[in-house]
Order: structure tokens, then C-alpha cells, then sequence
């Protein structure tokens, strides 16, 4: 039976979630009010080291995350037994001194990041037979084409620094990539671009720029160079642990908006926790979460006609990640996907990347996307379907029924426009958002889905200008 809390809260959610449009939030009605510079929505990636970031400059902030901890799209294993850890949603960082700063300051060492993915094979998960590697562009053929990807990406060095876009923007950005690979002989980046762009949806079809966003000259030459970083022990989840423990009480977690006023002076931002609900009044805004119209809309946002129509034209990919045990592939062989028949190898979406060995008994982690919405139920029957195929094409001894240890749905993943809407300068309107009504957006879609570039882009972009207007 639920708790007359639970019931208190519930109610409180239901008024303001249909109220929050044209209701005035009577400050007066509330005993518990928090004062902050600043209000934060959403404590993943960008929302975190935002926090942190104003922290260190002496500013106050309250965060407000829907989940249980910090950290959005970092997904950490731990085992129950051993208590080792691998990560399998936010892996590796770029070699950039916001990085090093940031895990400096937590208190959270780094390392090379090195794959323990054990024997590697290739199948197409289609029929579950596996392909010769030698179908495949050879190592030497793929390091050439990336290398000479990274060095078209130099024209344009705003790249890692948010959609600062010229005008006109340059046409060869905005045809499919499939096409941009060809035009420039770049067919051997075909194997790379599927497997360590995950999350894009149907790759070939998206224009360049956002692959090129994705996949920017400093993401090149640690993947060429061996530059990427990961945590020292393996667990991402422990940078945002620490950041946690440095935000305090002024993190409200399992929280949910329930509304948010902007006017000329302050933003008022009603909240229910678990404890109840609570209003948090700051000098300024920043909004860390997806700019989907429906989510903006789901935490009672004033929007205004400008923001709506400009957020109402994201488009996003879907993307899932997931550990499974008893899969049938043994433990020291990743199996990845390929499509011989397809354009360029790449196989059609909705489907699966991999299934990647963990370096832990029994587990296999795996990733999945689609360009269209799928219920997690139909993302579980494909892979229980695919493996399927694959123990049975190879003779893999099954040794008990696939379960899904952990499994997470990541959507909207990655944010887009059409390609007329880029034309028509989409990117300088919504650039032209920062600041008004006290507000500050920051996160994947105004950068790339890369938490290193997530945090450039806040360090260089947005901070310098919030801790402005609060001068």
C-alpha cells in the first residue's frame, strides 16, 4: 500500500504537471525554500561537471537528477562476488587537460583505456556465421582512411567546441556520410565508423557533420595513437560518486521537476523529492537534460514559442546497453556484427553492435540501436533471437538460458536536424538561446555525445558566461 507520502507526493506531482503552464508559484506557500546561484537540471555528464565546476568557483548550485545517483549514460558492473567493475556505457575520455583536471580534482586516477575483449570474430548476426577477418578492410587500410578523415576534419576547427557553424555551411557536411565516405575514397573507415560510432542510428544516411561531430581530430588521434583514457580501476561510476560527495545535500537525487519559472531576476524551479516537495529559487538556470520537447515540457518549463519551435525539430536516435550472462559465446571471444551484402558492410538497423567478452566469467556485454522507437521488450527478443543464431550456426554449448543482468535504455541518444533546418541556421537560433531568461543549456545536442567534449564544450563555452552573470 503506498505511504501518505508517496500519495501526498503523487497528488503534488499530478497538480503541477498540468498546472505548471499557466500557474504562478506562490513562494509564499512553502516553508522549505533553497536559495542558490544556481539551479542545475539533470546530474549526468554535463550537469555534474557544470556543478563542480561552479563549486570550485565558489558559487552555489542545487542539482536536481530523476535517477538514484550521478552520472546519466555511465553504466559500471559491479560483481557481487569479487566486487570488480568493468564499465560498459561511458568508457574512455579524450587525452585533454578538462579531463585530467576534472578527475584530478575528484580524486579518481586514469589509466590507458585497453579493451578486454579477448579473441575477436566477426558474423553476421543475420544467419550467425561467422566471417573471415580477411573480408574485412585490413588494419593498415583502416588506420590510412582514418588517418586521412582527421585530416579533412582540420578544415574546420570549430568542430569540438559546440555548433559554432560558418555561413553558408560547407555543403560536403551535409550529404550522407555513406556518400561523403565514398566521394572520398574513405570506404575502409566502413568497420571504425559502425563499431566505435555506436548509437548513431542508421550511420550511412546521417550528415557528415554529425558524424564528424561524434568523431572530432582529438578523438581521432587518441583512437590512431592509443591516447584514450579510462578510469584507473575500471569504474566510471566513481568519478560521479566523488562528485557527489563534493555536492552534498545541495543534490537532490530519485527527484522529479515539477515546474520552472523564469522571469527578469531569479528562476524559481518546484521539485518533488523523496522527502517531499521542495522549491529551490536561483539567480540563474542551466539545463543539462535532452532538449526534447516532451521532456521540457514533462518538468513544466515555461517555454517560450521560440524555444518551442526550435526544440520540436530534434530528431534522435535510440540506444541501448546491456550485460548478459549465460549468452552461450565463451567468455574469452567478443563476436562483432557485419553484413557482407550490405552497403558497405554496415548491417541495417534496428539491430546489434556486439557482443563483447567483459573479463569476467559468464558475462558478455552488448549494445544496440535503431533509427525508430522500439519498446525494451522487442530489443530483448532480437538479442535473445541473435544468439540464438549464433550458438547455433557455431556449435557454442549452451550452458544455462541468456539473462539480462543489466539492461538500460539510453534514448534519446543522439539529437539531429534536418539538413534544411541546418542550412537555414538552425544552430545560430538555438546558440542565440544561451542566457536569455537566466537560462543555460549545455549537454549532448549542443556539443556530441562524448563526455569529453560534453565538459570542453561547459568549461570553454557556458562557464566563463555564467559565472558572469553572477557578477
Amino acid at each position: 500500500m503506498a505511504s501518505l507520502r508517496s500519495i501526498f507526493s503523487l497528488a503534488v506531482f499530478s497538480l503541477f504537471t498540468f498546472r505548471s503552464v499557466t500557474a504562478t508559484i506562490d513562494v509564499s506557500a512553502y516553508s522549505n525554500v533553497i536559495y542558490r546561484d544556481v539551479a542545475i537540471i539533470g546530474g549526468g555528464s554535463a550537469g555534474t561537471y557544470t556543478a563542480i565546476r561552479l563549486l570550485q568557483n565558489n558559487k552555489s548550485v542545487a542539482v536536481v537528477e530523476k535517477q538514484d545517483r550521478l552520472g546519466g549514460h555511465v553504466n559500471t558492473y559491479v560483481d557481487p562476488q569479487t566486487g570488480a567493475t568493468f564499465d560498459y556505457g561511458v568508457i574512455g575520455f579524450d587525452n585533454i587537460s578538462v579531463v585530467t583536471n576534472y578527475f584530478s580534482y575528484l580524486g579518481i586516477g586514469l589509466q590507458p583505456l585497453t579493451f578486454k575483449t579477448g579473441i575477436q570474430e566477426f558474423a553476421n548476426f543475420l544467419n550467425g556465421s561467422i566471417i573471415p577477418a580477411s573480408d574485412l578492410p585490413s588494419e593498415t587500410a583502416q588506420g590510412t582512411a582514418l588517418y586521412e578523415f582527421g585530416q579533412l576534419e582540420l578544415q574546420y576547427p570549430w568542430l569540438d567546441l559546440g555548433f559554432e557553424l560558418p555561413n553558408p555551411v560547407p555543403p560536403e557536411l551535409l550529404i550522407p556520410y555513406g556518400q561523403f565516405l565514398q566521394e572520398n575514397g574513405l570506404q575502409a573507415l566502413n568497420f571504425i565508423s559502425f563499431v566505435i560510432l555506436e548509437g548513431l542510428g542508421n550511420i550511412l544516411a546521417q550528415p557528415t557533420l554529425y558524424v564528424m561531430k561524434y568523431f572530432p581530430p582529438v578523438s581521432v588521434d587518441n583512437y590512431l595513437f592509443g591516447g584514450e583514457l579510462t578510469s584507473a580501476n575500471d569504474d566510471n561510476q566513481a568519478l560521479y560518486d566523488s562528485a557527489l560527495a563534493k555536492i552534498g545535500s545541495s543534490a537532490f537525487l530519485s527527484s522529479q521537476v515539477l515546474a520552472i519559472e523564469r522571469d527578469a531576476s531569479s528562476v524559481k524551479v518546484l521539485i518533488n523529492t523523496p522527502s517531499g516537495p521542495k522549491l529551490i529559487i536561483a539567480r540563474q538556470l542551466v539545463i543539462a537534460i535532452p532538449p526534447k520537447i516532451e521532456k521540457l515540457e514533462s518538468i513544466g518549463l515555461d517555454l517560450t514559442s521560440t524555444e518551442t519551435n526550435l526544440f520540436c525539430q530534434f530528431n534522435n536516435s535510440y540506444y541501448w546497453d546491456m550485460v548478459i550472462s549465460n549468452s552461450g559465446i565463451p567468455d574469452n571471444v567478443s563476436i562483432n556484427n557485419w553484413d557482407p551484402s550490405a552497403p558497405l558492410g554496415i548491417p541495417a538497423l534496428p539491430g546489434i553492435y556486439e557482443f563483447g567478452s567483459t573479463g569476467l566469467p559468464g558475462l558478455h556485454v552488448s549494445y544496440y540501436s535503431s533509427p525508430y522507437s522500439l519498446t525494451n521488450e522487442e530489443v530483448k527478443e532480437d538479442v535473445l533471437a541473435t544468439l540464438a543464431r549464433i550458438t547455433t550456426a557455431n556449435g557454442y554449448p549452451t550452458n544455462g538460458t541468456p539473462e539480462f543482468v543489466e539492461f538500460h535504455n539510453h534514448q534519446p541518444f543522439l539529437l539531429t536536424v534536418s539538413t534544411e533546418a541546418i542550412q537555414n541556421g538552425f544552430y545560430n537560433q538555438v546558440n542565440a538561446l544561451q542566457g536569455t531568461k537566466n537560462t543555460w543549456w549545455t549537454g549532448a545536442a549542443w556539443q556530441t555525445q562524448d563526455s569529453s567534449l560534453i565538459w570542453n564544450f561547459t568549461e570553454y563555452q557556458i562557464l566563463p558566461r555564467i559565472l558572469q552573470s553572477l557578477e
